[in-house]
């Protein structure tokens, strides 16, 4: 090997170290102005100096009722949702090799839809906090079936596409199904679909935070295991790897992830599938640099898009209406980008 070889192999981690620390310290000043314009900025803007006195010494002011019940539960939901999506957008598309992949491509977002109008119409269940884990054991039951299915003859990318895209069409069939015979299904599932973080309780928060916690820790280990699953599977098996552990691991990380962000918020769209590109910008190829970079991403665009609905209307947009908006012509740059056809 040559001295030059040598040279540009010793330049090329230097180069992705120096963009990790660039990239990285970016992310974090974003998410602190992030945070900060989610409980500063809505129908009346709050300064600053207001806000930290209403966290820290509050005095039972209008603003600190706004700031303390109203807009940091929304921002705290916000954090974990954002980051729960960021992280199963990367695994998804790590394990099925598909850069176009989303976290919703196992069934996960469709199961949870079934369960909880099934909660509504069924059950006569109308609260969030109830149907809430109506929804999270749909997402749970949805991506088993799709697992199973998919592991048939052996698990491959292809198999769990093509599983979780029959999973999810007859989902929603059955979905629509149950909606249009019941008035009260069909206005609860119409606010529940648009995906929105708002008028939500601290107590939404606590009840998805450890499924999320533990769906952080799995999708972690479970990087390094993706590292060597992109050799292709021929290869992670002459290297010892256990692809269906891997699998199994990758799945019930995803299924924490967007089963508990989906039964909370509702569906919101084309996070999991843009940040993970945006996370692989920074960190380069490496998973296990690639998922909590996703996580901290998709936690500063789900503020910042919540944010920029309030200035828009705050009574008209959520957050799932604006990352569609935003996410579409994303999504078409996506496909049109030849880098992207294979991961």
């Amino acid at each position: 090997m040559t001295a030059t070889s040598n040279a540009v192999r010793r330049r090329a981690p230097d180069g992705w170290a120096r963009r990790r620390a660039a990239g990285l310290t970016l992310l974090c000043v974003a998410l602190v102005l992030a945070v900060a314009a989610s409980v500063s900025i809505g129908s009346r803007t709050i300064p600053l100096d207001l806000v930290w006195a209403a966290l820290v010494d509050p005095q039972g002011t209008e603003f600190d009722d706004i700031i303390r019940s109203l807009r940091l539960p929304r921002t705290v939901l916000g954090l974990l949702a954002g980051a729960g999506l960021g992280a199963a957008g990367a695994l998804m598309q790590g394990h099925t090799r598909n850069p176009l992949a989303d976290p919703g491509i196992l069934g996960v977002t469709q199961g949870a839809a079934f369960a909880t109008v099934l909660a509504v119409v069924v059950f006569g269940i109308r609260d969030l906090q109830g149907f809430i884990w109506f929804g999270f054991a749909g997402a749970l039951i949805a991506s088993v079936v799709v697992f199973v299915l998919g592991s048939l003859g052996g698990s491959t990318p292809v198999t769990l596409a093509m599983a979780g895209a029959a999973v999810t069409a007859l989902l929603s069939g059955l979905v629509a199904a149950v909606v249009l015979g019941s008035r009260a299904g069909m206005e609860i599932y119409r606010f529940w679909q648009v995906g929105s973080i708002a008028a939500r309780e601290y107590s939404v928060s606590g009840q998805v935070a450890p499924f999320l916690l533990v769906g952080i820790v799995l999708a972690l280990l479970n990087a390094r295991g993706l590292n060597v699953l992109a050799l292709g599977e021929d290869m992670a098996r002459a290297l010892g790897q256990n692809i269906r552990l891997t699998r199994i691991l990758g799945v019930t990380a995803i299924t924490l992830l967007t089963g508990a962000v989906v039964a909370a918020c509702g569906p919101i769209a084309f996070l999991g599938l843009v940040v993970p590109h945006l996370a692989r910008f920074i960190t380069g190829p490496d998973y296990r640099w690639i998922v909590p970079v996703s996580a901290l991403t998709g936690a500063v665009l789900l503020l910042a898009a919540d944010v920029l609905c309030r200035v828009v209307s705050s009574d008209s947009f959520e957050v799932g209406i604006m990352l569609a908006v935003l996410g579409a012509p994303v999504f078409i740059w996506l496909v049109r980008r030849k880098g992207l056809i294979r991961l």
